[in-house]
């Protein structure tokens, strides 16, 4: 019989934490899972390879895509300043302009500074533009401040202080990003985080896991 896990747990599974608490006794994890269009954090303990969610927090209308509409206004702007023309009633433009800058979004969490450069974006105009990781930053700060507000949400309703967390273990496409690391990071005082699986994969890989611990396979000795 396989039983059914959720996500966070599939994810602390998957960063191999059921591993190295055999030997600590309880151990409180913070699993934060930022995706394309949702934000989910929840504060797990494990003890004895007994995984329980304490409290989850979260917003359904929070994630990657936010952060891409950000930018497609902030050049929506520029174009019209640029070019007299306002194409936020053209779907096909800003379409095109939407997938710019999503590859433009993915640039940035390795690069200061990225180009986006869309051929005859309307009426034959061209666009070429730039924009740098602190623009991008600026754009959405808030809504990576509400990501923390959440985190803050979490750990009272669980009851946890911030400094009695031993992981705080990153999930989604989003968490990339550096500056929510960063922010992260700072609220939990400098804590390394946990991001050695790549984030995608992190729940199927746990949940694999789980399956094999469930049916035997894992107890190899």
């Amino acid at each position: 019989v396989m039983r059914i896990i959720n996500e966070p747990t599939a994810a602390a599974i998957a960063y191999g934490l059921d591993k190295k608490v055999i030997s600590v006794g309880e151990k409180n994890v913070l699993i934060f899972d930022l995706g394309g269009g949702t934000f989910d954090v929840s504060l797990i303990t494990l003890e004895d390879l007994i995984f329980k969610v304490k409290s989850t927090a979260g917003d359904t209308h929070l994630g990657g895509e936010d952060f891409d509409n950000r930018m497609v206004d902030h050049f929506v702007e520029e174009f019209k300043r640029k070019n007299k023309k306002d194409i936020s009633g053209n779907p096909r433009a800003l379409r095109r302009l939407r997938t710019a800058c999503e590859r433009a979004k993915r640039t940035l969490s390795s690069t200061a500074q990225t180009t986006v450069e869309i051929d005859s974006l309307c009426e034959g105009i061209n666009f070429y533009t730039t924009i740098t990781r602190a623009r991008f930053e600026e754009l959405n700060i808030d809504l990576f401040r509400k990501c923390l507000v959440l985190v803050e949400k979490c750990l009272r309703d669980a009851k946890v202080d911030k400094s009695t967390v031993h992981d705080v273990v990153l999930v989604g496409g989003s968490t990339r990003i550096p500056k929510v690391q960063q922010l992260l990071q700072d609220f939990f005082n400098g804590k390394e985080l946990c991001k050695n699986i790549n984030p995608d994969e992190a729940v199927a890989y746990g949940a694999t896991v789980q399956a094999a611990i469930l049916s035997g396979e894992g107890q190899t000795n």
